[in-house]
């Protein structure tokens, strides 16, 4: 357990800043980009970090093929043996390393903070005192936040029934069940007030001195929550799904040594060309049509690629690079949708907290994986079912803005 909650706490302060860079490097792209190429550049937003997952697969499976040559180049740079047993041995087959190597590419920060200019509007708004309204005591409620988020995992992530004896646990399960989401919906209201507690006590500064108009807020408000569940959707739809392929494929008849790394290449391929494609198609249908369409099409491509692969082949590869493909595609649409939502001053707080919220509601929800497995009779069918999540998206879509044509709203 111990161990356990070191590697949660170690995977909270990662997120801290991956999480954050997201928001604001969408944010930051959007406004330093003319209108015309919004898509486009969204596109390729989301299609850099699915970049990422094709050179770790690719990485990954050459790291496997060549386990000894990696630890020949380990010791020549006068590692102690201990130290490269424990980066590159048998059990983890180099997993150490392998993120070591993905954490790399972090330096580019030091050329972005040179290089990259910041954003005009932005610039526009602190010259008009806009942001000065924002308080840091404000974050407080975001580590209180943190915290409830924590525990709604936790609620979950336990096997609360190996606390009973085998006599009792049946007559218990449906009292642990019921304290399990009782937990959760108080844990859930905690969070959404932690993490929109600051901004509202932004737009109350900034309507008192006039920066903003005083029926700001509940609009604000409104759309950083139907931000969350599209994304959680989307997130939910890939995380409970294409992304359990590479573990899936190592189970299926004629897998082979290198089937997870095959297929995460085959998915990160896709999603590479989904998420450009669906940017794209963003700009040219619209906002609400192409989302919808992108869910429709998830769900039909998941339920074909689990319901129908029995053996690992160029098939299951195929369809894994399809669905990798339509699944993915909305991390093309949020980044260009997302900031559209928001004026400057929240531009970067509030798409971010729709895109990164919506990760809370995707924990929790394949969380519900191993419950389903066991329910239904397998991975598959656990996987076919959490794909109706893309219902709730086909729903929540019309009640967003259409924000096609329209410029970044100031």
């Amino acid at each position: 357990m111990t161990d356990a909650w070191q590697i949660g706490i170690l995977r909270f302060i990662a997120a801290l800043g991956m999480g954050g860079e997201w928001s604001l490097g969408v944010a930051l792209i959007n406004e330093i980009w003319p209108d015309r190429s919004r898509a486009f550049l969204a596109g390729l937003i989301g299609a850099a970090a699915n970049v990422g997952y094709l050179v770790i697969g690719v990485v990954g499976g050459a790291i496997q093929q060549n386990i000894q040559q990696v630890r020949g180049f380990l010791s020549a740079l006068y590692l102690s043996d201990a130290w490269v047993d424990h980066l590159i041995n048998g059990e983890n087959q180099g997993w150490r390393f392998l993120m070591m190597l993905g954490a790399v590419p972090a330096l580019l920060t030091f050329l972005i903070r040179w290089f990259v200019p910041e954003s005009e509007k932005w610039e526009r708004e602190r010259g008009r005192g806009a942001t000065s309204h924002w308080a840091t005591r404000d974050l407080i409620s975001v580590l209180i936040g943190a915290i409830a988020a924590c525990l709604m995992i936790v609620l979950w992530a336990v096997k609360w029934k190996e606390f009973f004896d085998e006599a009792s646990r049946d007559g218990m399960m449906p009292w642990i069940l019921a304290f399990q989401v009782a937990g959760s919906l108080v844990c859930f209201g905690i969070v959404t007030w932690g993490y929109t507690y600051p901004v509202l006590c932004y737009l109350r500064r900034a309507q008192a001195s006039g920066q903003v108009g005083t029926s700001e807020s509940g609009p604000t408000l409104k759309r950083m929550l139907l931000a969350a569940t599209l994304s959680g959707v989307a997130l939910l739809g890939t995380w409970g799904t294409i992304q359990q392929a590479p573990a899936w494929s190592g189970t299926l008849p004629q897998t082979e040594p290198t089937s997870a790394a095959q297929t995460q290449v085959a998915a990160a391929f896709g999603a590479i060309l989904g998420t450009i494609a669906a940017a794209l198609l963003g700009g040219w249908l619209g906002r609400r049509i192409t989302y919808f369409f992108l869910c429709i099409a998830s769900f039909v491509s998941i339920q074909v690629f689990f319901q129908t692969s029995t053996v690992f082949d160029m098939r299951f590869v195929f369809l894994a690079f399809v669905t990798g493909a339509i699944s993915a595609s909305f991390y093309g649409w949020l980044p260009l949708y997302l900031p559209e939502l928001f004026r400057t001053s929240v531009r970067a707080t509030g798409q971010g907290f729709g895109f990164n919220f919506g990760r809370i509601i995707a924990a929790v929800g394949v969380l519900q994986l191993d419950p389903l497995q066991r329910a239904l009779g397998g991975l598959p069918e656990a996987c076919a079912a959490l794909s109706f999540i893309y219902v709730v998206g086909l729903i929540v879509i019309w009640f967003v803005p259409e924000t096609k044509g329209q410029p970044l709203p100031d």
